[in-house]
């Protein structure tokens, strides 16, 4: 079986073992997802959501991050890793998307990544789950970690595994990909402990052994 197949059927097998995958970051528009993934960086999403529960609750709107104090920003997800450097990127965000796109997150992979604290894979994450846009494969720490032990890369880097991932996914799979690696990552195939007897994937994954 070649990385080409092996995607192939890891994907139709997790597809059954999470038919309703998706992102765990709760939102309800592009801006609101846009906050959330900022927020999650180095942060679980539970956290984040646990969080945004209450933010979104108090900021329906771009305007409403624009216009509240950087301060009072960072009182409300001080709980939050890096909460005065996230609070000052959501905040200088929501005045670019207002003042350079009428108040509308872009569409586009070059545009979003000129936002404060949006990266490639924050793009990737917001153009995916807020508009069904696949651009790229966003690659977490669940990602690059299945992805190696898979045999998919041997690379550490993630835009260069996101590239080899890019050429062995079809594209209509690229969003499907990342969730459905994110969840297994999170229920079976462990950082520290693998759940062996529990994976689907064992009869193919290379690393089975550690």
């Amino acid at each position: 079986m070649d990385n080409k197949e092996k995607v192939f059927e890891t994907i139709r097998r997790l597809k059954r073992l999470y038919p309703n995958a998706k992102t765990a970051l709760s939102f309800s528009n592009p801006f609101e997802l846009l906050v959330a993934t900022i927020l999650s960086a180095q942060t679980t999403d539970s956290h984040v959501n646990k969080v945004t529960e209450v933010l979104f609750k108090k900021y329906r709107s771009v305007e409403d991050y624009a216009n509240v104090s950087i301060e009072r920003l960072q009182t409300d997800i001080r709980s939050i890793n890096f909460f005065k450097t996230k609070a000052k990127n959501i905040h200088e965000a929501a005045k670019m998307v207002i003042k350079k796109y009428n108040s509308k997150v872009p569409k586009t992979m070059e545009e979003l990544i000129e936002l404060p604290g949006v990266a490639r894979k924050t793009a990737n994450i917001i153009l995916s789950n807020a508009f069904g846009i696949n651009e790229g494969i966003a690659v977490d720490t669940h990602v690059k970690r299945l992805s190696f032990r898979l045999g998919l890369t041997k690379n550490d880097d993630p835009v260069k595994i996101e590239k080899e991932l890019i050429e062995l996914t079809p594209k209509k799979e690229w969003g499907n990909l990342s969730h459905l690696l994110i969840l297994h990552g999170r229920n079976v195939c462990l950082a520290k402990k693998p759940k062996h007897d529990e994976c689907v994937l064992f009869d193919i994954c290379p690393s089975r052994n550690i």
